[in-house]
């Protein structure tokens, strides 16, 4: 793993923002994997200010979301899919055709599933995949657990998540559905790069267990220690627990 720590959460974005920018110039069609969130938030407004100015061109690349609440049609103001339009989609230059995105009121959850794994596969699978980290240690919504799954799954939310995304529902958590459709541990583990996000001392010991710990389900992101290239985003706060070792 390679690990940048950054004086605040502002030159961590900007910089992760930048990279990706400059892998997007070496591949223009790279196949990128999204996350929602608090985490990635100010790396997209630095995506979108280097859009403004030139420096970004996305009409080439593809984009799949992480994940979706079960449940939530797209156009729901408390979907991932909204979020990605209010924050990013709207200012950038994807092509509607190349945006790949779970829906979440499917009929069929299972099948919804299948057809998105199908869907990342045609595309030669991930290139590039942002990822923040939970607590907990979850990425993406693959929650700890006795085991992980491979596929894009239901997963059922913690409670410890449901309450880190109450912002979305008028900060009431009781309003955060209790599962979601989430790519599974094998898109992210193939992805060829992984750049994941983490600030704030809440995300310490997670990234603490993450690099040092045992790989374990009970802490999924773990298994990046078995990634082949993985690049860590840090503030100080959540490099805590590393620079205490």
């Amino acid at each position: 793993m390679n690990v940048r720590v950054f004086s605040s959460e502002q030159e961590a974005t900007a910089a992760c923002a930048a990279h990706i920018a400059t892998e997007l110039r070496t591949k223009p069609e790279m196949v990128l994997g999204l996350p929602t969130g608090r985490s990635p938030l100010n790396v997209y407004r630095e995506l979108v200010l280097l859009h403004a100015r030139g420096e970004l061109d996305l009409s080439r690349a593809t984009s799949f979301n992480l994940d979706e609440f079960l449940g939530l049609p797209p156009d729901d103001s408390s979907s991932f899919r909204a979020y990605m339009e209010r924050h990013f989609f709207q200012y950038v230059n994807l092509a509607p055709e190349r945006i790949h995105f779970l829906d979440g009121s499917a009929p069929e959850a299972e099948s919804e599933c299948s057809r998105y794994d199908a869907a990342v596969v045609e595309a030669g699978g991930l290139d590039v995949v942002m990822l923040g980290i939970g607590p907990n240690g979850h990425i993406a919504f693959n929650e700890p657990g006795d085991a992980l799954v491979a596929p894009c799954h239901r997963a059922l939310l913690s409670r410890e998540t449901r309450q880190g995304l109450a912002a979305l529902f008028g900060d009431d958590a009781s309003r955060v559905p209790l599962a979601a459709l989430t790519m599974g541990m094998a898109a992210l583990m193939q992805a060829r790069q992984v750049l994941l996000l983490a600030f704030g001392a809440s995300k310490a010991a997670a990234v603490t267990a993450m690099m040092h710990g045992p790989v374990s389900p009970q802490c999924p992101a773990s298994f990046l220690q078995l990634h082949r290239d993985v690049q860590l985003w840090l503030d100080g706060a959540a490099a805590s627990g590393l620079q205490q070792r």
